[in-house]
């Protein structure tokens, strides 16, 4: 490895000190920017939430992560998926609990790790699918209502996206027959590989 190679690596912050920087690790709102952020430098990637504009991405930081030095980085013009995020994050921003800046970064980090390929709250660094249940209880309850039948969160997102396309996209006309319910609704505890997080007790800040 090249000498600014390992420079680059060793100037990452790593997971326990970002979540060292807030006033409350185990809030499930900071702990999904926190995976969302840690994650994404883990792969190299950029921007690390994906949409959001350096100086909201700063501002996110200073409210949550207060003293952390991060660059975002730019959204490609030739980002590929680029529309399939926005679509996610416009249904996101739709339903969130308050029209605040606060959710709007939230809505965000979701619609990033939507992207990924695991299951969202593994894209979102998040230690069970409980914490993310909870997440979207208390930051967007109409949507979580609709997810009545606790339909795995990538899934329901997209078809609540081809339902407002009115693209049909299931074979059969109620989830209980379906041959495919275990797919869409089965346990996500055991499935999937994902960058581990580590498991750190983190002291707040006073």
């Amino acid at each position: 490895m090249l000498q600014t190679e390992v420079a680059m690596a060793l100037s990452l912050p790593d997971y326990q000190r970002i979540l060292a920087r807030t006033k409350n690790a185990a809030d499930p709102v900071i702990l999904a920017f926190a995976g969302v952020i840690w994650l994404a430098l883990q792969a190299g990637k950029s921007p690390l939430i994906r949409g959001l504009a350096e100086d909201r991405f700063q501002r996110m930081l200073a409210a949550y992560f207060p003293g952390l030095i991060l660059a975002n980085g730019e959204t490609s013009s030739d980002d590929a998926r680029y529309d399939e995020f926005a679509d996610v994050l416009q249904l996101l921003l739709e339903y969130r609990v308050e029209a605040s800046e606060e959710r709007a970064w939230l809505c965000y980090a979701i619609a990033s790790a939507s992207m990924g390929d695991n299951h969202l709250w593994q894209d979102m660094g998040l230690p069970n699918r409980n914490a993310l249940s909870e997440l979207m209880a208390q930051n967007f309850p109409r949507l979580k209502a609709l997810n009545a039948g606790d339909m795995k969160w990538k899934k329901f997102f997209y078809r609540q996206l081809c339902e407002r396309a009115h693209i049909p996209i299931c074979k059969s006309p109620s989830c209980a027959i379906c041959t495919d319910y275990k797919i869409c609704f089965g346990t996500e505890e055991l499935e999937g590989q994902t960058k581990s997080i580590p498991v750190v007790l983190v002291k707040s800040t006073s």
